[in-house]
């Protein structure tokens, strides 16, 4: 297969690299950008683990192509500081909350809740939990994550 060029924003900076036109988009943002933040589950758009936020919405970078993001916004987990370096209100809240275990899925459930508490900024647990549900975790029964997205939108 023949190279395509891709040209994109991630966390915010500009980005253009050769890409085989069969590489999926986690594969691009690891393999390419070296920002192993992202993490690789199931790849079958199952387990969230991957999610990154595609144009602020969150998407499943293990089964996207990375040529759809093209011309678009990425933000990844290492894009989720304050340009100062500081935390994220929604890092925060994670780490004030506990809920944090294995940590295999935060970066999945940070970004999501991200783009939750964006459109939403004062959600009902409900509303939480459906955002929530394209990401799966096994350490914490989901108590303590749901208490830190409600956390994070009192910060706002």
């Amino acid at each position: 297969m023949k190279s395509v060029e891709l040209s994109c924003k991630v966390n915010g900076r500009p980005v253009s690299l050769p890409v085989e036109p069969d590489t999926m988009l986690v594969d691009f943002l690891r393999g390419h950008l070296g920002l192993t933040g992202t993490k690789t589950g199931c790849r079958e758009g199952e387990c969230g683990t991957c999610t990154v936020l595609l144009d602020g919405m969150p998407v499943n970078s293990c089964i996207l192509p990375a040529l759809k993001a093209a011309g678009r916004e990425i933000t990844t987990i290492e894009g989720l500081a304050r340009p100062d370096g500081s935390l994220d209100d929604i890092q925060e809240a994670f780490m004030d909350a506990g809920a944090i275990q294995c940590g295999y899925c935060s970066p999945g459930m940070m970004l999501t809740a991200k783009s939750l508490l964006e459109k939403n900024p004062n959600p009902s647990e409900d509303e939480i939990k459906h955002a929530l549900s394209g990401v799966l975790c096994r350490c914490t029964g989901y108590r303590k994550i749901v208490q830190a997205v409600r956390d994070a939108s009192c910060r706002k």
